[in-house]
C-alpha cells in the first residue's frame, strides 16, 4: 500500500477529524496543530492564539481509494470556506480555513478546486481558504484523539458535529466506511 499523507484545516479539529477519518481509503487521522511559529505547542498556546498554529488533521490515505482531490472536495463541502477565522461559534485564526500542501501536484489541486468552486458560484462570498505549504506538524494532547467518537453526548458535539457528518453522509455516503454508515 502506497498511502499519502495530507493536512488541513477548518475549524475545531474535533469536526475535522470525525469527518475525514469516516471515509474509505483514509487510513489514520491525527487532530493537531501546524501553520504557526511556536514549537510543540500545547492546546491553551493555540486556543489563545499565541502560537499562530490553526487547530488541523493530518490523515493518512490510499490514492487507490480515495483521490486527493476528493478529500479536498470534501474539506470544502465540510465548512464555510468563506468566514475568515470562524467556523461556528469558534472563532480566531486557530480556526482558520487552511490546506497544508505536501507537494506541488497538492498545491495544483488544491488551486484547481478552489478555483472551480468560486467560479461556481455556490458561494456569494469569495473563499479565503489559505493554500500554503506543509511545514511541521505537532499532534494534539492525547484526549484531543477521537474527540467526538469518545464524547458523542457532549453538547458541542451534538450541535456542531452531529449536523456535519449528517452533511457528509448525504453528500457523501458512497465514499463513507460501512461501519460509520
Amino acid at each position: 500500500m502506497d498511502l499519502q499523507t495530507a493536512t488541513f484545516a477548518n475549524g475545531c479539529f474535533w469536526c475535522t477529524e470525525a469527518i475525514f477519518k469516516r471515509l474509505k481509503g483514509v487510513t489514520s487521522v491525527m487532530a493537531g496543530y501546524t501553520g504557526g511559529e511556536r514549537k510543540n505547542p500545547n492546546y491553551y498556546q493555540v486556543v489563545t492564539g499565541v502560537s499562530g498554529h490553526a487547530e488541523a488533521i493530518q490523515l493518512m490515505f490510499d490514492p487507490s481509494i480515495i483521490s486527493y482531490q476528493h478529500l479536498v472536495e470534501i474539506f470544502f463541502a465540510t465548512h464555510n470556506p468563506t468566514t475568515l477565522n470562524q467556523q461556528d461559534y469558534d472563532v480566531g485564526t486557530q480556526y482558520r480555513s487552511a490546506i497544508f500542501y505536501h507537494d506541488a501536484n497538492q498545491k495544483q489541486v488544491a488551486e484547481k478546486v478552489k478555483t472551480e468552486l468560486e467560479k461556481s458560484g455556490k458561494y456569494d462570498k469569495p473563499i479565503i481558504t489559505e493554500i500554503v505549504p506543509f511545514d511541521e506538524f505537532y499532534e494534539a494532547e492525547k484526549h484531543h484523539q477521537d474527540f467526538y467518537d469518545n464524547n458523542k453526548s457532549v453538547p458541542y458535539c451534538q450541535i456542531i458535529i452531529d449536523p456535519k457528518i449528517k452533511k457528509l453522509l448525504e453528500k457523501f455516503g458512497k465514499d463513507v466506511k460501512e461501519e460509520y454508515k
